[in-house]
């Protein structure tokens, strides 16, 4: 069999870990940096800002595969349920479902007599699956993943959350609310730009959008931490 000479790429495929990373990397940075500023900004001891740029890492990487975890267990909660149905359907009524899937490939531009044939070998190749996909919209590549999601979420966001620990423990004391706001925004703009890289968009645009966002967070955190200067 010869391979085609125009392999196409997709990358509907990743939507769902892709989402999962992206945000979890994004908040891990943005969040636990937001902390370390805040922190710092209050003129609290070193040891302190280390340690809440820790204990917010632990915490929200527990969050964010909970948050995860729970927001995709629905949705494959929903996939089980319609599946569950169609497989009693197919077992109850086959005929109708026959003409059912006949319907939906006609509607689509097939003629009567090809819309009834495909349904038909389809049908007897896998009935399901064939339901599942033309019916229902769900496919193999897309279905909801819950332990996937979660653990994708959970292990970016320790990922992004490491680059402001790092600051914290590096950084001169003085200047730790300066370096680690510099480090989030080149961070932001490095994960933006790669999302959107692999998303298939333009990855100016999704470093931009991230940075702006990131700035905002960064100024709202210093703003909150001068408030309560423990230095004082």
């Amino acid at each position: 069999m010869s391979r085609s000479r125009h392999p196409e790429v997709h990358r509907s495929d990743r939507v769902g870990w892709l989402r999962a990373a992206v945000l979890g990397a994004n908040d891990g940075i943005v969040s636990v940096a937001g902390l370390v500023v805040g922190i710092a900004a209050s003129g609290a001891p070193a040891a302190t800002v280390l340690a809440t740029g820790v204990a917010g890492t632990v915490a929200g990487a527990m969050s964010m595969a909970a948050g995860e975890y729970v927001s995709v267990q629905s949705q494959a909660d929903a996939e089980h349920a319609d599946l569950r149905v169609e497989r009693r359907e197919l077992h109850e009524d086959p005929h109708s479902e026959l003409e059912e899937l006949t319907a939906i490939y006609r509607h689509r531009g097939l003629t009567p007599e090809l819309a009834r044939e495909v349904a038909v070998q389809l049908t007897a190749h896998d009935a399901l699956a064939a339901h599942a996909r033309d019916e229902l919209g769900i496919t193999e590549e897309l279905r909801a993943r819950p332990i996937q999601a979660a653990a994708a979420s959970a292990a970016a966001f320790v990922a992004g959350a490491a680059l402001p620990v790092l600051t914290a423990l590096l950084a001169p004391h003085a200047h730790v609310a300066q370096i680690t706001t510099a480090a989030t925004l080149v961070g932001l703009c490095i994960t933006g730009a790669l999302a959107a890289q692999a998303g298939g968009a333009a990855p100016v645009r999704g470093a931009l959008r991230v940075m702006f966002w990131g700035a905002l967070a960064m100024a709202a955190a210093a703003a909150i931490g001068n408030l309560f200067n423990t230095a004082l």
